[in-house]
Parts: C-alpha cells; sequence; structure tokens
C-alpha cells in the first residue's frame, strides 16, 4: 500500500487538473533529462532501471514511476512508510521536474504550506494494520 503522487507539468496559473488543456499537460520531458534532473537533487537516487527509480529517506521509501517511453508525459509516485520530510522530498522533486505535485488520494495540488493526504494515508494504514486479518501488504481493501 503507498500513497501516490502525480508529478506532472501544468500550464503556468492552473491550479487543478479539471483545467488541463485539450490533449493533455505538457510532457516532462525526456528520460534521460529527467535522470540528470533527479540526480542532481537527489544524488543518492537509484535509477539503475530506467523506467522505475527507488528514493529513500529517513523513515520512508519512494518509488519513481517513468514508463518505458524515451518522452515522460508524468511520473507517478509511490511513497511508503512515515516521516515529516518526505512531503519535502516530493516538492523538491517536483521542484527539480519544474512541474506540480498531484496528491491523488485528496484530488488536489500539493503546496508547501498547504495541506496534504501524507499523515492521512499513514492514519488509513496504520489503521488497516490494526483490523485483524489484514497486513501491511494489504492494498486498502477492508475486510468484510
Amino acid at each position: 500500500m503507498s500513497w501516490d503522487v502525480l508529478l506532472i507539468r501544468l500550464p503556468h496559473g492552473t491550479t487543478s487538473l479539471t483545467e488541463l488543456p485539450p490533449g493533455g499537460p505538457p510532457p516532462l520531458g525526456r528520460r534521460d533529462e529527467l535522470h540528470a534532473r533527479i540526480r542532481g537533487a537527489f544524488p543518492d537516487v537509484n535509477l539503475t532501471d530506467p523506467s522505475w527509480g527507488e528514493l529513500g529517506g529517513d523513515g520512508w521509501s519512494m518509488e519513481l514511476n517513468m514508463g518505458d517511453k524515451d518522452q515522460v508525459d508524468t511520473l507517478m509516485l509511490h511513497l511508503r512508510g512515515g516521516g515529516d520530510d518526505a512531503v519535502s522530498a516530493v516538492l523538491r522533486l517536483a521542484g527539480a521536474l519544474d512541474c506540480h505535485a498531484y496528491d491523488t488520494s485528496t484530488d488536489d495540488l500539493i503546496r508547501p504550506d498547504g495541506p496534504n493526504g501524507w499523515r492521512a494515508f499513514q492514519a488509513y494504514r496504520d489503521g488497516i494494520r490494526g483490523v485483524p486479518g489484514a497486513s501491511a501488504a494489504d492494498t486498502g481493501r477492508l475486510p468484510g
């Protein structure tokens, strides 16, 4: 189970995914360019698999799903664990790629001074773990 965040480039002034232009968002860029930017922000990132990177911090881990095409339109982040600096890492990555971070759990953009779903995800995940028959690998389905 992960907290999923979509990195997406939005036209200037756009505040919601409902305002996307016809044809979708502008691409983030070529994969090799993104790799260079990500390494610039996070030198310890593992990009051994060019389409699926891994990054870790104090108590959290993040998978970076770029897909297998050379041109990357969006990047999906899958975060696990806990810790307060995970959201900072998401925003730092979004800044390095000149894009926005979209919280799929709250259906809103993540802003440095605004709410996000990281803590709610952790509370939900921990609650599932407390349900008889559930495990840490539970996909989010509640028993019953």
